[in-house]
This record gives structure tokens, C-alpha cells and sequence, in this order.
């Protein structure tokens, strides 16, 4: 669990959260269970070093007020839209005995122990994260799916995920799917052996013939000369008279 350090705060106008940012500070809220709204601020730069951690949105941090240690969940991060750097932050209380709704996201191992993959499958993930419902002391950081020994045509269903006790998914009356084990959507034509494609030049080069050109689409190849000998004398003889 990550710890965070948070100062308390009283002027909520633009004009003091923006000398807050300028110090290096994010202004935030921290809300619910039985006490009141508290509103605090944060490290700007130990902020962004856990927003880089994966699964921020999900993850359960200790936040320290003073003297007093509270466990919070990051509701909600606003973010500059020209500079992309964060401006305001939610945290929920997180109070024992009570159930929360969030969004987890899907890991998925052993990719390459399915058959299916190995053989040029595509993995289709259907659900890259699955809300569930799950209480405040037992939150799930990520849902593992394991593919080994998926072949193609297999998928992955909510029901073959182990989840943690009491954490049920919100969507209910039907075992819906995360991913599929899809067959590929190109396949390659074989290379023909060698031997076939030496049959085919020494094919070519014998209809060359003698002039060593193969004839073009459409045409006969000529005749060799010593074809044409036979019919050339042939005409000669008939024009020559009998002598008498």
C-alpha cells in the first residue's frame, strides 16, 4: 500500500488553488463515510510518480493528515488540458463493512503456452477491465486470465476467473466473455519447393528453342530451319519444267 502525504486547507477559490499549484501543490477532496468533506492538498510530484504506477484508479493508498492515517481510494484525477499535468484530485474513505463499485482491469499470462496463439490465433479481448462489486477491505488490484492451453476457437468467460471472496461482477444473469482465442485472418500461401521451380526454368528454356526466346502469349513458336528445308525444296521442284 502506497502512502501519500496531504495538507488540510481552507480557501476553495480559483485564485488560492492556483498559488497552490504554483507551489508544487494539487488541491483535493477527501469524502465520504460519516465524517465531513475534508479539503486537502498533495505533492504534485509524489502524486505523478503514482499515477504512473498501473491501476491508480484501483489501488488503495494510506493517506497521512497530521498525526491520523486514513485509507482512501482515487476516485477522480482532473488533468490540464494543455499541459496534461494534474490539477485536482478525489479520495474516497475507505470504511469497513461497506461495498464499493470500480472498474479492474485484466491481466493475461502464459501467452505463449496456448496452442492457439502458437499457431497464429489472435488473441480478441473482448473486456480490457470488469466492474465489480466489491468490499472496501478486499479489492482486487487486477483479474488474471491464464491462456495456457487455449486453442482456437476457445474463450475466456467471467465464470473461469477466480475472484476474491464477496466480490461479485455488476453485470449478473449471464456468464459473459472477456476474450476469445480468434483463428488468423491471413494465411500464407506455402513456397513452392525448390525442385518445382528448376522444373519449370528448364521447361521454359527448351520452348525457347534454338533462337533462345520463348514465344510470346498468343503465338506459336517457329519452326527450326531445318523444318522449313523440306517444304522450300519442294516449291523449287514444281517450278522447274520437265525437261523433254
Amino acid at each position: 500500500m502506497s502512502n501519500l502525504e496531504a495538507d488540510l486547507r481552507t480557501k476553495t477559490s480559483g485564485g488560492s488553488n492556483n498559488i497552490l499549484r504554483k507551489q508544487g501543490m494539487v488541491p483535493g477532496v477527501l469524502y465520504g463515510g460519516e465524517e465531513k468533506n475534508e479539503l486537502i492538498s498533495v505533492s504534485k510530484k509524489h502524486l505523478k510518480t503514482l499515477l504512473d504506477q498501473e491501476n491508480f484508479l484501483s489501488n488503495v493508498l494510506k493517506i497521512k493528515i497530521k498525526d491520523k492515517k486514513i485509507d482512501v481510494l482515487p476516485r477522480e484525477v482532473s488533468f490540464d488540458v494543455v499541459t496534461d499535468e494534474p490539477i485536482h484530485v478525489d479520495f474516497l474513505r475507505m470504511v469497513a463493512g461497506k461495498k464499493i463499485i470500480l472498474e479492474i482491469p485484466v491481466r493475461f499470462i502464459n501467452i505463449e503456452q496456448s496452442p492457439g496463439l502458437k499457431r497464429g490465433g489472435v488473441l480478441n479481448i473482448v473486456r480490457r477491465k470488469v466492474e465489480l462489486k466489491c468490499p472496501t477491505e478486499n479489492i482486487p488490484k487486477e483479474l488474471i486470465v491464464d491462456l495456457e492451453g487455449l486453442d482456437i476457437g476457445a474463450s475466456v468467460k467471467i465464470s473461469a476467473i477466480k475472484l476474491p471472496e464477496n466480490v461479485v461482477p455488476t453485470i449478473t444473469g449471464r456468464d459473459f466473455v472477456i476474450a476469445t482465442v480468434a483463428a488468423p485472418t491471413i494465411v500464407k500461401e506455402p513456397e513452392k519447393p525448390a525442385e518445382e521451380t528448376e522444373e519449370g526454368a528448364e521447361a521454359a528454356g527448351a520452348e525457347a528453342g534454338a533462337d533462345g526466346e520463348a514465344p510470346k502469349e498468343g503465338e506459336q513458336a517457329a519452326p527450326k530451319d531445318d523444318a522449313k528445308k523440306p517444304e522450300a525444296d519442294k516449291d523449287k521442284k514444281e517450278a522447274t519444267p520437265e525437261k523433254k
